[in-house]
């Protein structure tokens, strides 16, 4: 063997020694344990129950409507009825606080207690307007009768109640409905208060919300010959000039 030939087949063999002796740079490694980098909190158990849990989480996560927030709940007939009449119970002291729940609980604003009362029909009356409007907003019969045979209408004008008649009026109540006693609006407005200032402006909203002061009363009275018989010359020459 030649001098070149020695030393060419040493080169060659300390080439293959180097290669066997250290990992190629590309070869994998043992991995030391830790989250995937695809994990993301939702996929935790205790994240997946928060989702879940929250109101109005859609299945992605993202919020989304409450299916419970548009409607009230499905009562049973047992407890419907006595929702009713705590609503009715809590209209009847005013209180908006306890109406506002009791409806969004399931109450009913047309539901009547024995004495035809119900929780938008006694608002009307007395005059509770944050009450009323709530019993407005939740569905109330605007063309609902109490043990009369009147709307809501009919004792607010006779109390003098000028906003509510103005809401009332708004919300669609019939004005020319007549109750078993023979009396439009306008007729128990006139008939069965003072005349002051409060009926003069119940008349005047009637008057342009098209009630009629020709229809009569028992006694074949027009709204303009009871107002010049008990002299309220205001409220009769609201009529004349209407």
């Amino acid at each position: 063997m030649t001098t070149s030939s020695v030393v060419g087949a040493g080169l060659l063999m300390m080439g293959l020694l180097a290669g066997c002796g250290s990992p190629s740079p590309a070869s994998p490694g043992p991995s030391s344990p830790g989250p995937s980098s695809t994990t993301t909190a939702s996929s935790s158990p205790a994240a997946t129950s928060q989702v879940a849990s929250s109101p109005g989480a859609s299945s992605s996560g993202s919020p989304g409507p409450s299916s419970s927030a548009s409607k009230p709940p499905t009562l049973s007939p047992e407890a419907q009825l006595e929702t009713d009449r705590l609503l009715i119970l809590a209209a009847k002291a005013n209180d908006p606080v306890r109406v506002r729940e009791l409806i969004a609980a399931g109450g009913n604003v047309n539901a009547k207690d024995d004495i035809q009362d119900s929780a938008f029909l006694y608002a009307g009356a007395e005059g509770f307007n944050e009450v009323l409007q709530l019993t407005l907003a939740a569905g109330a019969d605007v063309a609902s009768i109490n043990r009369y045979g009147g709307t809501a209408l009919i004792p607010a004008s006779e109390h003098g109640h000028t906003e509510t008649v103005r809401i009332l009026i708004a919300a669609g109540v019939p004005v020319n409905h007549v109750n078993n006693l023979g009396w439009t609006a306008m007729q128990e407005a006139i008939l069965l208060n003072n005349g002051g200032p409060n009926q003069q402006d119940v008349v005047r909203q009637l008057l342009s919300a098209g009630a009629d002061p020709d229809i009569r009363d028992p006694q074949g009275r027009t709204a303009l010959q009871n107002a010049e018989r008990l002299g309220f010359t205001e409220i009769a020459a609201l009529i004349r000039n209407r």
